[in-house]
């Protein structure tokens, strides 16, 4: 095989491959955001009311579970990936995240079928979880196996853009629901339409995604008799490839995890139930702020086909574990907000200063994110790279990202400090950039073609 590249030689095969990847990627996290963006209006409906912290609390616990289980659809369908195929495993994923998500959307409440409401909303969400413990390891290695190595880092952080783009597209489309029908009606079923708007959309990415061809690199290995018989042994029962798991886990996934969800989730939920501005006005802020951050996600992938991805990601870290308590300390200026009167809330709030200290967040969350998918399939080789790229992502994003809202909202309610929410994304920050700094090196293509 040529060196130089792994992709066919028409370079509207590489865009192709991109479009179908992305859209489909996007759509699934379109599905796995709504629920978060939510949070509040589903805490009142599927959790009994009473005290309402307790509620909030629950659904975000719920929304935290599926988090929570991506690992283990890492490990199903990154088996599967390595040992039938990238294709139809993110095929799979994306009919069994828009099913869950599409159902959400029918659930009867808990006014109507008491306890059984969150029983099945927390089934659905294990679901949704799991689903997209499969796809994003498909996309970045199926894109990955398709682009020329010196442009690898270009080429998948258009995959890294899917995830803010999922979140701009959830809040496009609640805010427009919200809108169109009015905030009683919204509240009252109107919230069902972005949930139920899923099975539409996954249906037209479907299509798209069963007309792309398996992965040239994989359908070689395959074809030559070279695939892995058992993926979960080879990945994690060699020490060298166990070495390299725990590795990118502590020392990239983590960090960039916590980076990305505190930069675009927290600071959701820190302007609504923190500085408590409403959900329009919070979730503009942080649509504009990812509209015009999200460029930096190619930009920075890009930069990392030129330079050490190691650098830019750790470079990211560190600037986000520096940085987190004055930026916030500038939101609460920018809103306003008398932390001697917090019931008040931030009756004149700086639009654009409150946008700008998003921004800067998410411009982190490219730094981080951007090279993160070229980074991981460079790490891994191709027999395993599926189900050992997987593991770490998910529990990086999964675990130590995904909690960060839950466990930012637990540390403000109990200790009164509206900055507590800021300690657990810090420390991980930092952790990550020791480890990464001393342990972990920039694989190149040593692997990439094994």
């Amino acid at each position: 095989m040529n060196s130089t590249t792994t992709a066919p030689s028409e370079k509207e095969s590489i865009w192709k491959v991109i479009f179908a990847s992305s859209a489909g990627t996007l759509i699934e996290w379109y599905d796995f955001y709504i629920f978060g963006s939510l949070a509040t209006i589903i805490s009142g409906l599927f959790f009994p009311q009473g005290n309402p912290t307790i509620a909030l609390l629950s659904t975000r616990a719920t929304f935290a579970t599926g988090f929570i289980v991506r690992p283990f659809g890492a490990l199903f369908f990154g088996r599967m990936g390595d040992i039938i195929g990238r294709k139809y495993t993110f095929l799979m994923t994306l009919l069994i995240m828009g099913l869950s998500t599409t159902m959400i959307g029918l659930l009867p409440t808990y006014e109507q079928i008491g306890a059984l409401a969150p029983i099945l909303l927390l089934i659905l969400r294990l679901l949704q979880g799991l689903a997209m413990g499969g796809e994003y390891g498909g996309a970045a290695t199926y894109v990955s196996e398709h682009a020329p190595h010196n442009r690898r880092g270009f080429f998948t952080a258009f995959i890294q853009t899917t995830a803010s783009l999922g979140l701009f597209v959830s809040l496009g489309v609640i805010l427009a629901t919200r809108t169109s029908v009015g905030e009683d009606a919204f509240k009252e079923w109107g919230w069902r339409i972005p949930f139920l708007l899923s099975i539409v959309l996954v249906g037209m990415s479907f299509m798209i995604r069963r007309k792309l061809q398996e992965s040239p690199l994989f359908a070689k290995m395959k074809a030559s008799g070279k695939a892995a018989v058992n993926p979960l042994r080879e990945s994690f029962m060699n020490p060298e490839n166990r070495r390299l798991v725990i590795l990118a886990l502590f020392g990239l996934t983590a960090g960039q995890g916590v980076v990305f969800y505190t930069g675009q989730f927290y600071a959701l939920y820190f302007l609504q139930t923190v500085l408590k501005l409403n959900f329009a006005t919070a979730s503009q802020i942080i649509a504009v702020a990812i509209l015009l951050g999200t460029p930096s996600f190619v930009l920075f992938g890009a930069l990392s086909d030129r330079m050490s991805r190691k650098k830019i990601i750790m470079l990211g870290c560190f600037l986000a574990a520096v940085l987190y308590f004055p930026i916030y300390h500038g939101m609460v200026a920018a809103a306003g907000f008398d932390v001697n009167n917090p019931d008040a809330g931030s009756p004149n709030p700086n639009i654009a200063k409150l946008t700008f200290l998003v921004w800067v967040q998410v411009m982190f969350v490219g730094m981080v994110y951007g090279p993160i998918a070229a980074f991981l399939v460079e790490l891994f080789p191709t027999r395993v790279r599926y189900t050992s790229m997987s593991l770490p992502y998910h529990i990086g994003n999964g675990v130590f990202g995904g909690l960060v809202p839950f466990i930012g909202t637990a540390l403000v309610a109990q200790t009164g400090y509206i900055y507590a929410g800021l300690y657990f994304p810090v420390a991980i920050a930092v952790m990550t950039l020791i480890v990464g700094m001393i342990w972990i090196k920039d694989p190149g293509n040593k692997h990439f073609l094994e």
